[in-house]
């Protein structure tokens, strides 16, 4: 990789570490089948990403990189809806939807290098949605049986 300068090993290396905690989360609703899994959750975390490493090498007097950070909180937004569908009295795909967002923060963390708060914060979601899965469904079931 003699071709690539230091910058541009840093940028694929922010990539490579997007898409893998993308596939990380990802992989808990591929598991369980959910509307979006590995593929989508690793594209948007390292698009995310790229959209953000792009932003911060703009330059210019009227130049606001915050503003690609808004713009991906935005698109991914707008993608979450698509997941969403109610189905009589009950809405599906929220808390996946809810991910995909959080994916897209990780992404735009990565990007400006902050890589223990990307990391941490996937720790966090894979928590919240592992053993608290378990939690909220039991308090579901109890609050049927009342």
């Amino acid at each position: 990789m003699a071709f690539l300068s230091p910058a541009e090993i840093e940028i694929v290396l922010k990539l490579i570490v997007a898409a893998g905690l993308g596939l990380a989360l990802g992989y808990e609703r591929e598991v369980h089948k959910r509307p979006a899994g590995l593929r989508t959750h690793s594209l948007i975390c390292m698009g995310a990403a790229l959209f953000t490493v792009l932003s911060m090498s703009f330059t210019g007097n009227n130049v606001d990189a915050s503003r690609v950070a808004a713009g991906v909180v935005t698109g991914i937004g707008f993608i979450g809806g698509g997941i969403l569908f109610k189905s009589e009295d009950r809405v599906f795909g929220l808390t996946t939807a809810a991910e995909l967002w959080v994916a897209g923060a990780i992404g735009l963390a990565v990007g400006i290098g902050y890589y223990f708060a990307a990391l941490v914060t996937t720790a966090i979601v894979l928590f919240i949605l592992v053993p608290l899965k378990h939690i909220s469904e039991e308090a579901r079931r109890k609050a049927l049986l009342k």
